[in-house]
């Protein structure tokens, strides 16, 4: 190696550290530690009290169970209806006739002249009846196009065979003989062109199977069709009274409504409440159906099985709350005559008996919150008493020893900065929500501050954020 040939070696700086620097380490390690115990920190939520309400309001599909009777025919032929659907007929009454021929059918085409051949009161009464359709009408139930469809034809054809019934005993006589029989009703009812195998259906008999409507079907006894004898050709819901059953999974739905008797319920077609007499039944799988049974507008529904519904049940006001918010606490009981006024601020408290250093008895004043009272006792915090404790009756000499305990359900108040808690009165409550009563001695008011979640604060525990 050369003598002018030098190892050259890199000079390596010193660590410069400075106060600021130290500083901002220090404040650094701060910040992700605040961050860490943050999310690891259960946080106390407020939440203002605010009247309000729970509508427990519900809706359902139920099922219309009548008093019906399928009417057979005696004759073969060709069936042309005269009594409406949806009207009462008396016994005597004309309901349809039956051409063995086929003659009746040949003279209405025959007479068919092309023009409009109702009268102004038949229009009006088919403009309702597409009008009412029009206004219900819900996309989701396409099916009830199909039954509309027969009922408008099923009522243009009544409407219009009322214009040819003068010239039925024209025709039996021009034959010589008669061929289209009249057949009247041998019994009062309302009268119903369509069967669905539903007629002799009876609470008991419910499954949850009935309900699906997927397996539903209905027959329409349409006019002017040839039937042989024998065969279903009108059907009569003799009796006002019906019912509309429903299947009710919420055990305490149903608790509800058996001890209510009687509820208040609202017919969605036409938005009619009314008031129905409340029966239950629980079949062998375990599903449970509710009845409601009515003793008017049967008329209004009697060509319908499946009725939407909605049940008017309690609409409680009062201050709503969270039921996260409501927590069960444990109390001591105390006669009130053992309660008193004390200390430099006339605090509610007990005269405690306690004993000083040399064991002797002394009587003291201690202050504690009352929480809840009844006529004879009151509820008072277990924080500064215990059990055993004797306290002194004032003016007596009489003493009492805390043993007796109870539970008060309340929430915890955070109007003052800390835990406080407030009993109250549940009047109803859902899934989410709870009602509680206002304006009580030891409880909430309008626009207090709550904890929101009451599992994430201790009695007495100050609130910082």
């Amino acid at each position: 190696m050369a003598d002018h040939e030098r190892k050259i070696t890199k000079y390596r700086r010193p660590l410069n550290m400075n106060i600021g620097m130290l500083i901002f380490a220090a404040i650094f390690v701060y910040v992700i530690v605040c961050v860490v115990m943050y999310f690891r920190t259960d946080h106390i939520v407020g939440y203002s009290v605010k009247e309000g309400s729970l509508s427990s309001n519900s809706i359902y599909r139920g099922i219309a169970l009548r008093t019906e009777e399928v009417m057979t025919g005696s004759d073969a032929g060709f069936i042309n209806y005269f009594a409406r659907e949806g009207e009462r007929v008396a016994v005597g009454n004309l309901i349809y006739t039956v051409d063995e021929t086929g003659r009746l059918s040949d003279y209405i085409q025959e007479s068919e002249s092309g023009e409009n051949s109702l009268s102004d009161a038949d229009l009006t009464e088919l403009k309702t009846e597409i009008t009412a359709f029009t206004n219900r009408f819900d996309r989701t139930e396409f099916a009830d196009v199909y039954n509309f469809k027969y009922s408008v034809e099923g009522t243009v054809l009544k409407l219009s065979n009322y214009s040819i019934l003068e010239n039925v005993n024209a025709l039996n006589d021009a034959s010589g003989s008669s061929f289209i029989n009249l057949r009247n009703a041998s019994k009062s009812g309302i009268v119903i062109y369509s069967i669905d195998g539903y007629e002799d259906l009876k609470l008991e008999d419910m499954t949850k199977e009935y309900f699906d409507q997927r397996n539903y079907e209905k027959t329409h006894l349409v006019n002017n069709t040839l039937v042989a004898s024998g065969d279903p050709v009108y059907k009569l819901s003799t009796n006002e009274d019906w019912s509309i059953v429903i299947q009710v999974d919420d055990e305490k739905t149903v608790e509800t409504l058996i001890k209510k008797e009687y509820v208040e319920v609202k017919f969605l077609k036409n938005q009619y409440t009314s008031w129905g007499k409340v029966d239950t039944y629980t079949n062998e799988d375990g599903d449970t159906f509710v009845s409601l049974t009515f003793t008017n507008s049967m008329i209004t529904f009697c060509t319908d099985r499946f009725i939407d519904i909605e049940l008017l049940l309690e609409d409680e006001k009062g201050l709503k709350i969270p039921n996260s918010a409501i927590v069960t606490k444990e109390f001591f009981i105390v006669p009130k005559e053992y309660v008193t006024k004390g200390g430099n601020s006339g605090n509610d408290g007990v005269l405690l008996e306690t004993y000083d250093e040399n064991g002797n008895v002394t009587i003291e004043f201690v202050a504690t919150t009352i929480y809840d009272a009844t006529d004879t006792e009151y509820y008072l915090d277990d924080s500064v008493l215990r059990p055993n404790n004797n306290i002194v009756k004032p003016n007596s000499t009489e003493k009492y020893t805390i043993r007796k305990t109870g539970s008060l359900t309340g929430v915890y108040n955070i109007n003052k900065g800390f835990a406080d808690f407030k009993q109250v009165n549940v009047l109803y409550e859902n899934e989410e929500y709870s009602i509680v009563k206002s304006n009580t001695v030891y409880g909430l008011n309008v626009y207090d501050y709550i904890v929101l979640d009451a599992s994430t604060v201790n009695d007495n525990q100050f609130i910082y954020e």
